[in-house]
């Protein structure tokens, strides 16, 4: 079941977020860390995610109209879209930065590093925490949560970084740092690029179709089927449509046959939006996926 976030959550998280970068940019400039600095323009960038990510939870859950006979399910799937984008943006920055600083070393106040990463470590777990239930069913939260979480390894990294600066004075740990956590970012990012992605293309989701086809086809009065369309709305609802070739019968007799269809796809394979369309001999002798307007392009 998809775990909602309320806006107090929300609330409480985009605070933190704010607060942490506050204290990150003031950190910053005083202990002159590039990791800190980097840090909190990530957080910024976090914060205005989150509203983001909350805003589109809301509009996801108008109802459908005329203009939107669908819903607004995917103004989700854009907001983890830009959430992942931004952090592969980010990630690109925290790189270019971490080697110009290799070339041009800066000497850097350990304790002040120090104690700022420990405050930024405590409220991103904090905020982590708030986040973490509903990043497991939902792109959208997911995207959110990973900035977070990304902030909160960022920030163990920091510490570490820290206390080799305090303890050793190798300053070029730093930078080192940056490339590290720019790297993880991307890293985590890509596959919900590449989801979001797939479902913005309406790429088919990932079911066994010669499966779907024989379990069809072993409904009794069905005989064949074929124009298959299978796409999704969001990461939860599958779309599903075919036409199934029937023996000559009546549309009283037709109609439990869908039911039997629409059941069977729901129970077995997790569809939750059928259409189907009956014929008799009309494209019987055609493929799966192969429908009458490309037939009529190979030509």
């Amino acid at each position: 079941m998809k775990e909602q976030i309320t806006g107090k959550r929300f609330l409480w998280v985009t605070v933190l977020n704010l607060i942490i970068t506050f204290v990150e940019i003031i950190g910053g400039l005083f202990s002159g860390s590039l990791a800190l600095l980097s840090d909190a323009f990530h957080n910024l960038g976090d914060s205005l995610s989150i509203m983001l990510g909350f805003f589109a939870q809301l509009i996801g859950k108008r109802p459908e109209t005329e203009r939107q006979t669908y819903g607004y399910r995917r103004a989700e799937i854009l907001s983890a879209l830009l959430n992942a984008l931004f952090l592969i943006i980010v990630s690109a920055f925290l790189l270019i930065e971490a080697i110009k600083r290799f070339s041009r070393p800066s000497t850097i106040d350990g304790p002040v590093m120090l104690t700022v990463a420990v405050i930024g470590l405590l409220a991103n777990l904090i905020s982590a925490l708030l986040l973490h239930k509903g990043s497991k069913g939902s792109l959208n939260i997911k995207a959110t949560y990973l900035h977070i979480l990304s902030d909160s390894l960022s920030s163990v990294g920091v510490i570490i970084g820290a206390i080799i600066v305090t303890i050793w004075h190798i300053d070029w740990i730093d930078p080192l740092l940056t490339i590290a956590v720019a790297i993880f970012i991307c890293f985590e990012a890509w596959p919900i690029i590449k989801q979001t992605v797939t479902i913005l293309m309406q790429a088919s989701p990932k079911l066994d179709y010669d499966s779907i086809k024989q379990d069809i086809v072993n409904i009794e009065d069905v005989n064949s089927v074929h124009h298959v369309h299978a796409w999704m709305i969001d990461e939860h609802r599958i779309i599903f449509s075919a036409h199934i070739n029937v023996c000559d019968l009546p549309i009283s007799q037709v109609e439990p046959i869908y039911i039997k269809i629409e059941t069977l796809l729901k129970d077995k394979y997790d569809i939750g939006h059928v259409t189907i369309q009956a014929e008799v001999g009309r494209g019987i002798d055609e493929t799966l996926f192969n429908t009458p307007a490309d037939k009529n392009e190979d030509q």
